[in-house]
């Protein structure tokens, strides 16, 4: 399989994708720059593949990248994540998807109605499953909630990819309409059972600012 990396080049964020005679797919637009024999391929959909883009918004073309090199992706002041699938199925923020293996099967998840529209998430997200790598955007570094049997509240989309295997709904807060409105914390995610949540709660520009701060802090020795 394809080799992905993540680099940092003066606090801006890349995916680079290392080929051997291999093939992967991005989101259109993605690619940065070609170095080595790569081939790029984009398809136009089928009619029914054309269908399901109109009515999920989902982009109609991701072209696929094939032959041994490297494949360098648009740089961005966010972050990226790479998550391994081993055979499970990660259903991801909206917007979160930005390449994957070859092997790596792309597809739509369809949330229930009130949840897509008032969480934020819209009714349909990006579905990958099988066995691979999928480059992810993360407005900063990613924390791994891992659920047995249990609960998360997240606020905000602070949540970008969950297993399929956890139960997804927005609900208010509180129990009452008015303490929920008055908590400031009206509408929450609500994850439940068994699987794991990826979490980016902390945007890349904070972390840039508290190094420079830290870096700006005269130590004893530099008196």
């Amino acid at each position: 399989m394809a080799i992905f990396e993540v680099i940092e080049r003066e606090s801006l964020h890349l995916v680079k994708i290392t080929l051997q005679n291999e093939t992967v797919r991005t989101e259109s637009g993605a690619m940065y720059y070609i170095h080595g024999n790569i081939k790029m391929e984009s398809k136009a959909p089928s009619a029914g593949g054309f269908l399901k883009s109109l009515a999920t918004g989902e982009n109609i073309f991701r072209p696929t990248y094939t032959g041994t090199g490297e494949l360098y992706l648009e740089p961005s002041l966010s972050g990226y994540h790479i998550l391994e699938l081993d055979g499970s199925e990660w259903i991801l923020d909206s917007g979160a998807y930005w390449a994957s293996d070859g092997s790596v099967e792309v597809g739509v998840e369809r949330n229930k109605l009130v949840s897509g529209l008032i969480g934020g998430e819209g009714l349909f997200q990006t579905k990958v499953k099988g066995r691979g790598k999928v480059a992810m955007v993360a407005q900063g570094p990613v924390e791994v909630i891992n659920l047995r049997n249990d609960r998360l509240v997240v606020d905000g989309n602070f949540a970008i990819a969950r297993t399929n295997t956890l139960n997804y709904r927005v609900e208010k807060a509180t129990k009452s309409f008015l303490g929920s409105m008055t908590s400031g914390e009206f509408l929450v995610n609500t994850f439940e059972g068994t699987g794991t949540v990826l979490l980016a709660p902390v945007p890349n520009w904070q972390v840039m600012m508290l190094r420079q701060i830290i870096a700006a802090i005269p130590t004893p020795s530099s008196k």
